[in-house]
Order: structure tokens, then sequence, then C-alpha cells
């Protein structure tokens, strides 16, 4: 099977079917971001459970990129902790920072693979990164992870 075949699947899937696309009744914290460029849009919502895992939701509007990008971000990261969170958001940032000169690791990113070929187009680097963007500030102003821990 032709692999971009089934990466454009992929996103396409999680834009048509968004996983984790609702605002939390209760959140921690929330971030706004916005991509000036094209207009895309996202909240990200978070907060945690008694035992300190990830609770997220998010809501948004703009490209299937970007609203793909937020739907596998909740999907992956949906009752992680904290530690999980940074380790996959600094491994995705890493393949859209690469130009898809990279091979993703599958087990850390999930379906975030799929993303690889979107590296490889600057103007489309910016739409995939907007909710995990968003994620690492709603996460500083939940106080769930220290502003040393900030990869952009």
């Amino acid at each position: 099977m032709d692999l971009n075949g089934l990466y454009q699947d992929i996103i396409l899937d999680h834009y048509k079917h968004p996983r984790g696309k609702a605002a939390l009744d209760a959140p921690l914290a929330s971030a706004h971001h916005v991509n000036p460029t094209c207009g895309d849009e996202v909240t990200v919502d978070v907060a945690a459970d008694a035992e300190g895992r990830l609770i997220l939701g998010y809501q948004g509007q703009g490209c299937s990129i970007s609203q793909a990008s937020a739907s596998v971000m909740s999907e992956l990261l949906e009752g992680a902790s904290v530690e999980e969170s940074v380790k996959v958001r600094e491994a995705f940032v890493a393949m859209m920072h690469s130009q898809g000169n990279v091979e993703p690791d599958e087990d850390v990113i999930g379906d975030g693979v799929a993303f690889v070929g979107v590296a490889k187009y600057p103007a489309r680097v910016k739409c995939a990164l907007l909710p995990w963007m968003a994620l690492q500030d709603a996460q500083i102003k939940a106080g769930l992870m220290a502003p040393k821990e900030e990869t952009r």
C-alpha cells in the first residue's frame, strides 16, 4: 500500500471524525492560538484527574491539517501523564521541524506519523503545530508543567 495515501487517509479520517472535540466543563486552563496567515484557530482545554492524568478538550476551525492534528493530539494524550504528554509533544514537534527527513516513531506519536509529509511544506507546519503549541501553553497556565520544559 502507498504510505502517502495511507497518511492522507488518516488525516482525512481525523478531520471528518474528530476525536475529543469538545470544550471541558471545568478546565484548569485553556489556551487559544490563531494562525494569522490562514485564520486557523484552536482552543485547548486541560484538566487532570486524581492520578494526574490529562483530560483534554479542544474546539477550533480551520484546514484539515490543523483540525486533524488536534484530533490526533487529543486521541494520543487523553489519559496520559504530563511526562508522557511532553515526550509525545516533543517527538511530534521534532518531526514537524525535520522537513520530512526523519523517520517518525509510531510507537511514540501514533497517528501523528501521518503528518511526516506535511513537514516538507513550511507553510503547513504551522497548521499542524497549532494545537500542540496551545496544549503546551494550557499545561503551563494550569501549572501542569514548568515553562522551562517549553519547546518551540
